[in-house]
């Protein structure tokens, strides 16, 4: 007995192990990948720090400043060295520490990703499961046409065309940013969501005002989301009401909707949660576009930003946090697996 638990304390310390080395090859793989480019990218750092005005003694002294003048490596090496230290160097956008910014912009992305992935689950699930049990009929082809506009629509278009229909026209929506400029600094900060901070302040007029602007951009940055949400819905209950067991329920005599829904798509939630996660995850990298329509001061547009000037440090430090968000996300839905699937433990 005490053999036995030994062994499996032991495989499970050793599969803890893989997992942890696999996370850090795969985070070092990406941030070199991703350093090297930078530094073959057309693009000068320096001149973004001295202008183009500056002289060529004031342009070296800052080139060797930066250590551009070390090998590829050691630079690489000296970026690993300061990043252990917590140092993610200063971003050349702000002249503000790296880290400060990223959990300055942060929770202006998380607050949209989040409401377009509630979007994307409330309408893709259900539309997935309606296609599927209505394969080769109506409902099935329009799940199809909506999943094809979610895939295949420019989402920028999709974002000016909503301005200027609910916003410039209607005026149901709010405009650029994130709450009207009368309320713009007088919320306090608690989270850096919106929404929250508001309601916790019980600024009532504030928490419309946000939810105003959030609500025509989260919709339409959750579109890509309900067409890839549907879509894997409906494969994988096509699947599912394939099997015996279905057709052994319905010679018992129970209800569509109980086969449907207590049944197949019981059975496909623990594939769903991966689906779910990796969805969120791309929101949450992916929002350049819309970030960039409606002025919304987040991740994605503080990445562009940075990307455009070549501030690197930037670059990097949004890198890390991206290839983070989808490290952490796997493993919880690997854990999750385990929890609602007693075959995967």
């Amino acid at each position: 007995m005490l053999v036995s638990t030994a062994s499996v304390l032991g495989t499970r310390v050793s599969g803890t192990a893989r997992r942890a080395s696999t996370v850090l090859v795969t985070l070092l793989g990406l941030l070199a990948l991703t350093f090297f480019i930078g530094r073959v990218m057309p693009l000068d750092p320096v001149l973004a720090v001295v202008g183009p005005d500056a002289d060529s003694s004031t342009y070296d002294q800052v080139y060797r400043a930066m250590g551009l003048d070390q090998p590829i490596w050691v630079q690489f090496g000296l970026y690993l060295n300061d990043l252990l230290h917590g140092d993610f160097g200063n971003a050349l956008l702000t002249g503000h520490p790296v880290l400060d910014d990223i959990k300055r912009v942060f929770p202006a992305t998380i607050e949209l990703a989040t409401l377009a992935i509630l979007f994307g689950i409330v309408i893709g699930l259900p539309l997935g499961v309606v296609a599927a049990s209505n394969q080769g009929r109506v409902g099935d082809h329009v799940a199809r046409v909506i999943t094809l506009f979610g895939y295949s629509t420019p989402i920028f278009w999709v974002g000016m065309m909503g301005l200027l229909v609910f916003y410039a026209w209607l005026g149901w929506a709010g405009g650029a940013g994130r709450i009207d400029l009368a309320y713009d600094g007088m919320v306090p900060d608690i989270t850096g969501l919106l929404l929250i901070d508001t309601a916790l302040a019980g600024d009532w007029e504030a928490f419309t005002s946000a939810l105003r602007h959030i609500v025509l951009p989260g919709l339409i940055l959750g579109l890509n989301s309900v067409a890839y949400i549907s879509r894997m819905t409906r494969s994988f209950m096509l699947e599912q009401l394939s099997q015996e067991y279905i057709i052994t329920a319905r010679v018992k005599g129970l209800s569509r909707r109980q086969v449907v829904w207590g049944h197949a798509f019981r059975n496909i939630l623990v594939q769903l949660l991966t689906v779910v996660a990796l969805a969120y995850g791309s929101l949450l990298e992916g929002a350049v576009l819309i970030e960039t329509v409606f002025a919304w001061p987040g991740f994605g547009q503080y990445l562009t930003s940075s990307l455009m000037l070549g501030d690197m440090n930037a670059v990097m430090g949004c890198v890390l946090v991206i290839g983070l968000i989808f490290v952490a996300l796997n493993l919880i839905s690997d854990a999750l697996y385990k929890v609602f699937d007693p075959r995967t433990r």
